[in-house]
């Protein structure tokens, strides 16, 4: 049993307390304590991800009660490819939030954000679907500790609002997990999908319920329309390090559907017949539609950016709701490329907010480092609408491909080029009236508010784009990645033997305990 698969939640878990401790009031020394964990967890996180990804499944039993009766944490190619991808997305957002100052503007960013990479990273690594809820719950709170850094009213009406519609998708998860356990028994992934395609069809009722409540939980987390409406005002009202954090916390609730839709309702169950095409699918479509006009009637960049995530994520779920390797493939590599542009386009909406002294598409004067900061808007802008050559235009093609053969595809292709072309209006709408429109202006008067971005802050976002290009040039090798994780989600069995069938007895209570 190897020990490292809880290092990432444990090494944010005991450096959260000990900043609060013994660095509350150093900052320096919080900088330094929160830099060294997130890098050391890119290390084991990579680690881990080599040791998957010949399609090792590594478990770790805590107190070495085995399973179904003990809590687990699973290592597949799948679990370790998002926890790599948190780990690297961790690292240039907290180097952002460095050089911009933004985690010395409210107390105890590092802590929260410590406490926040823990509960992400253990959603992705429980094998349980009630610590499942633990961690959604650890980074809920962290999370909205984060949101409102620094105050404000707006940011503190908007957190109100988070908060509200997560503690709603908490409630239904608890309905979701007590109707399942109800049902079966138990809570582990490994032996429910064992015990659920026992289940007769004249006693489906209970588990059906059971599978659309949390269907709508993890709809809830990706912000999927009609129950995305936490997402714009939270998501912009964010710090922008909170906020290019936060692009990943939506594919937790993709990951969610992926790993509970694959392993314990598979779409040929047939208690659960239906539910992945009639409701998903359409939901899907419409956030796309939703996003993309989102991003077309955007009168601040911060909620245009906002509303390109919501069409990130229905582009996600388009190919989710399709339940093939190949969909599964394409969503995969999709949910990179969207976390990663997402992040950076949040990141350039600071530093134009930072040269430009506000966030409203209103011709203005120019703004302080405008070249550096058009540049990286430039390419963000490009791969997020998918346009070639970058990442997301290769990301639409899979997405196109994997739904050819399906009864849907005509509407998938029809909204998803249509909803691209708007995108690319809606950016370059944006990018014209901040880059292009301000030079016809005279300079005024300096705005005491206008500045130059930090060197540090330019790094963090070139690296971001930097990893994009490489997800462009190593395409190839990463839709091969994707799709033996698809392979692999489609072939349950080695899992669930690894989970249920380890070799070990139950720990027994020591004498005099």
């Amino acid at each position: 049993m190897s020990h490292w698969i809880i290092a990432p939640i444990v090494l944010p878990a005991l450096l959260a307390p000990f900043i609060v401790l013994a660095a509350r009031y150093h900052i320096g020394i919080q900088r330094a304590l929160s830099l060294a964990g997130v890098v050391a967890l890119v290390v084991i996180a990579t680690a881990l991800a080599l040791q998957a990804s010949d399609g090792t499944i590594t478990l770790y039993r805590l107190s070495d009660w085995a399973a179904p009766f003990g809590i687990v944490l699973v290592a597949d190619a799948l679990s370790t490819l998002m926890v790599l991808l948190t780990s690297v997305l961790a690292l240039f957002v907290l180097l952002y939030a460095i050089g911009s100052g933004w985690d010395n503007r409210g107390r105890h960013f590092h802590a929260l954000f410590q406490f926040q990479l823990m509960g992400i990273i253990g959603a992705f690594l429980t094998g349980d679907l009630f610590n499942l809820f633990v961690f959604f719950e650890v980074l809920l709170i962290a999370s909205y500790g984060l949101m409102i850094h620094a105050g404000g009213n707006a940011r503190m009406r908007a957190g109100v609002q988070y908060v509200l519609f997560n503690l709603i998708g908490s409630t239904l998860f608890l309905f979701a997990l007590g109707a399942i356990y109800a049902e079966t028994g138990t809570l582990n992934m490994a032996d429910l999908a064992q015990r659920v395609a026992l289940i007769g069809p004249e006693e489906t009722v209970g588990i059906r319920v059971a599978a659309v409540l949390l269907l709508l939980v993890f709809a809830i987390k990706a912000a999927l329309v009609p129950l995305h409406f936490w997402l714009p005002s939270s998501y912009a009202e964010a710090p922008a390090p909170v906020a290019a954090l936060f692009a990943i916390m939506t594919k937790v609730g993709a990951y969610a559907i992926i790993r509970v839709y694959t392993l314990i309702f598979p779409p040929e169950l047939a208690a659960t017949q239906g539910l992945h095409d009639l409701w998903l699918l359409p939901a899907a479509l419409v956030s796309v539609a939703i996003g993309m006009m989102g991003v077309l009637a955007a009168k601040k960049l911060d909620r245009l950016v906002a509303f390109a995530v919501i069409g990130s994520m229905g582009m996600v779920m388009v190919t989710l709701s399709l339940f093939t390797p190949e969909g599964i493939a394409a969503a995969l590599y999709y949910i990179i490329h969207s976390t990663l542009a997402g992040a950076a386009l949040f990141l350039i909406a600071d530093l134009v907010r930072t040269g430009r002294g506000g966030l409203d598409l209103t011709a203005q004067p120019p703004m302080a480092g405008a070249a550096l900061t058009a540049g990286f808007f430039f390419v963000g802008a490009i791969a997020m609408a998918g346009l070639p050559p970058l990442s997301g235009f290769l990301g639409k093609l899979l997405v196109l491909n994997a739904s050819f053969s399906a009864p849907q595809a005509a509407w998938i292709w029809g909204v998803v080029l249509v909803s691209s072309l708007v995108s690319i209006l809606g950016f370059a709408r944006a990018g014209s009236i901040l880059f292009w429109k301000a030079e016809s202006l005279t300079l005024e008067e300096a705005d005491p508010s206008r500045s130059v971005p930090r060197p540090l802050s330019y790094v963090a976002v070139g690296g971001l784009i930097v990893l994009l290009a490489a997800h462009t040039v190593f395409a190839g090798q990463m839709h091969g990645y994707t799709s033996k994780i698809a392979g692999q989600l489609f072939d349950p069995a080695p899992y669930m033997l690894k989970v249920l069938d380890t070799p070990g007895k139950l720990s027994q209570p020591k004498e005099g305990h």
